[in-house]
């Protein structure tokens, strides 16, 4: 099997190190490249093919945020993944509107930031539950920069309500997709299996017109769950 393939992006030389390790350990990831700044990681362009960057935000020169453009254009067929300090809600708008796959606070265990590359890599938006919870807050204050149309689409409000469209359940497991949780993490509060609950996220999605956890977290703060 063809393993993952990762550039990490990071300026601090010791957390770079540390998480280029930590990485290495699972199986089914490469680290194919590292770089201490944008410019030194589009310059390896050419040179490596990376499946996914792993980009810090805070780096010296040109903010990780405001170089994902240039990355999605130097590496067409990478996922842009931030793992950063920042908790602030416009830089988690700033980084989604730019066009990253994710976001993720530092403080992220180990195991959950492989398991979130793996999902990055299948297509799901993730981000950090603290975040997740600011995202829907700050949607539901109208402080964020991305507006509800430009997050679930034009035909936002011709969309059925919750309660008609989906039933207990599914209305239960949407509110803990809002607050940010894992299908894995819903499982275990749940007391069911976690296929079960992927089963249960793809129902919800399809009855509510939407393609990914985000929008649902959204359409949930703007029906008044969260």
């Amino acid at each position: 099997m063809r393993l993952i393939q990762l550039l990490v992006v990071d300026d601090h030389n010791l957390f770079r190190r540390g998480l280029i390790a930590l990485l290495k350990q699972d199986g089914r990831f490469d680290v194919v490249g590292e770089a201490a700044d944008l410019g030194q990681a589009l310059r390896s362009a050419g040179q490596i093919e990376p499946d996914l960057v792993l980009l810090d935000n805070h780096l010296p020169g040109v903010r990780g945020i405001d170089g994902i453009g240039a990355l999605k254009q130097a590496f067409a067929r990478a996922r842009i993944l931030m793992l950063t300090v920042s908790e602030n809600e416009e830089d988690l708008a700033a980084a989604m509107q730019a066009g990253a796959d994710g976001y993720l606070l530092k403080t992220v265990e180990s195991d959950q930031l492989c398991q979130a590359i793996v999902r990055v890599l299948a297509g799901e938006p993730v981000i950090s539950p603290e975040m997740m919870t600011k995202f829907v807050a700050a949607f539901r204050t109208k402080q964020m920069v991305t507006s509800r149309q430009e997050v679930l689409s034009p035909m936002a409000d011709t969309r059925p309500s919750l309660e008609n469209a989906l039933s207990a359940r599914e209305r239960e497991i949407l509110l803990l997709v809002a607050h940010g949780d894992s299908n894995k993490l819903i499982a275990r509060q749940l007391d069911i299996a976690e296929t079960t609950v992927k089963v249960h996220v793809q129902a919800i999605l399809r009855k509510l017109q939407l393609t990914s956890r985000v929008q649902a977290a959204v359409y949930a703060a703007a029906q008044g769950l969260v």
